[in-house]
């Protein structure tokens, strides 16, 4: 059999369903096995880079390896923003590339590309094969590399040649290996659990890391009556409704949790899955850590007093942690369970009837079932999505600003559908993201996934546009156009769409009949909204930039 054969049986065996990617001259061998391998479905896309995001997305969703594919040359530098994105968010995605045959290396062949370097720093390993022989032992490294310890994406880059050679038939396809979790060391668990049990107003502080941790993060705020709050990338996980939970701090986040950092007494700050980036933290706010011992839980210990002090450092998977916190807090505590009046730390809706950005994307929400998972792009729409939109059930959020890459929204949605067919997927994303990687729609449409899409089309990179406007006073021309019609787009390729022009117009009527369509829909929001996004300090900071 050919030698890419054995690669694709390895996969079939770990129990992958889908390759995402687009077939081309150096990877053709590859896509050709799968005409006889139907337990495997190649996810086309219209582009490498939604492509990637698709195959993270579905790394996350699945929790599992995740296979993206590209030709040599352009196919893999387009995956390599997404690479960086999949080693930002710690996704066990395995990039493939095709290469030009051994013996043209270096000769200027048709979209010849050293692509081992090129993945270097956004991966966790990089390797080229050169000899069949080697093949399938570099990628089961590769593999191994991706699932183990942190887990995060490698590629391996196959020339054509190599994929095309003859292997014994009875080549040995090694076991797939199996995602473990770093267990924490109890004599940590057994500190943190006294230091807890003597903190006063202590603060929880969650990050995307503790996803699978939500019932853990519930039980011991009740245990200890400690307030709760959340970066924006982990908005989301976190129930509105729960009174001990204060809300978003960072981007776009809360004034309660705000306040709650800023001027609460509370000695004791524990983090749970988060590496307290810039968005995360409000800039890097020094109040967060400030008179507070820090209690830090994640798999990486790089995130450690990278710029705050962290005086437990605890390196496990953040389940287990609390967990094991948990069951040594409960042998001096009783499960208490305290409860009180939740103090409502959303702004007041005035003006519903007013077309804007705030009252659009709450009338939304109302119309949409609240288990509803929204993936949401990059643009000003973000942060009021964030300030604004109420989580009423767990995991309804996808959220990358951690990374930030425009256009993220539409293909995590599309890996979010393949990972969890069951759940409805909404995507929220703007004109400049939807003109990046609006037409993997089309995608959506092929593999018949009922995804509704809105886009909140106001004819200008917004968040370009008011973060000019707050740092230089001005902002030129060109970062607005005259406005294309996106439904009209999305109708010309068979799409089911609507467009809507003013608020009573957004009806749950209309939100029905689009997500009842067998395959996706697109709700266009023609709205320029001027009011400045609540992007909580970050407006400060561009407000004084330079001053």
């Amino acid at each position: 059999m050919k030698a890419i054969r054995a690669v694709l049986n390895y996969l079939q065996n770990g129990g992958v369903k889908y390759i995402f990617g687009i077939p081309a001259g150096s990877v053709n061998a590859f896509f050709d096995e799968l005409y006889d391998l139907p337990e495997i479905t190649p996810i086309v896309t219209k582009h490498e880079g939604a492509a990637s995001y698709m195959a993270a997305s579905y790394a996350k969703y699945s929790q599992s390896l995740s296979v993206c594919i590209g030709c040599s040359g352009p196919g893999g530098t387009n995956l390599v923003t997404g690479a960086a994105n999949a080693m930002r968010e710690h996704l066990p995605v395995l990039f493939i590339t095709g290469a030009v045959p051994v013996n043209t290396f270096g000769l200027n062949a048709s979209q010849e590309l050293n692509a081992q370097p090129v993945f270097e720093p956004v991966t966790k390993f990089s390797a080229t094969v050169n000899r069949s022989d080697e093949l399938m032992d570099i990628v089961e490294e590769a593999v191994n590399i991706a699932m183990s310890g942190v887990p995060g994406p490698v590629h391996v880059a196959i020339p054509i040649d190599i994929q095309l050679e003859m292997v014994d038939e009875n080549i040995e396809i090694p076991g797939f290996p199996v995602m473990k979790k770093v267990v924490p060391q109890q004599e940590i668990v057994e500190k943190t659990a006294e230091r807890l049990l003597h903190h006063q107003d202590g603060i929880i502080f969650v990050g995307q890391g503790a996803r699978q941790a939500v019932d853990e993060v519930i039980e011991l705020a009740e245990l200890l009556n400690m307030s709760i709050i959340c970066s924006p990338q982990a908005k989301g996980l976190m129930e509105d409704s729960h009174p001990l939970f204060k809300g978003v701090f960072g981007f776009a986040g809360h004034e309660k949790a705000s306040e709650i950092v800023n001027e609460s007494k509370g000695n004791t700050l524990l983090i749970a899955g988060s590496s307290l980036g810039e968005t995360a933290t409000n800039n890097w706010n020094v109040n967060l850590t400030k008179n507070r011992e820090v209690i830090q839980i994640d798999f990486d210990s790089t995130v450690f007093d990278r710029k705050y002090q962290v005086n437990i450092p605890i390196v496990g998977d953040c389940k287990l942690t609390l967990r094991a916190i948990i069951e040594e807090v409960k042998k001096h505590v009783n499960d208490q369970h305290v409860y009180f009046k939740k103090e409502e730390f959303f702004e007041l809706e005035h003006h519903l009837n007013e077309f804007n950005s705030q009252n659009v994307l709450v009338a939304l929400q109302r119309s949409l079932p609240e288990s509803t998972r929204y993936t949401i792009d990059i643009g000003e729409f973000m942060s009021y999505v964030i300030h604004y939109m109420k989580v009423k059930e767990p995991d309804t959020f996808d959220i990358n600003v951690h990374f930030g890459a425009m256009g993220t929204g539409i293909g995590t949605a599309i890996g979010s559908k393949l990972a969890e067919p069951e759940r409805d997927v909404v995507c929220i994303t703007g004109d400049g993201c939807f003109f990046m990687h609006g037409m993997e729609i089309l995608t959506a449409k092929e593999y018949e996934l009922p995804i509704l899409f809105i886009v909140m089309n106001n004819a200008r990179l917004g968040m370009v546009y008011h973060g000019h406007n707050l740092q230089y006073q001005r902002s030129h021309s060109r970062f607005e156009q005259k406005a294309v019609s996106i439904a009209t787009v999305a109708e010309s390729m068979g799409i089911s769409s609507a467009c809507v022009q003013r608020m009573e117009d957004l009806t749950p009527e209309l939100i029905l009949q689009l997500q009842s369509e067998k395959g996706p829909s697109v709700l266009e929001i023609q709205l320029v909204d001027q009011n400045i996004p609540p992007m909580g300090d970050r407006v400060k900071f561009l407000s004084s930039f330079g001053k």
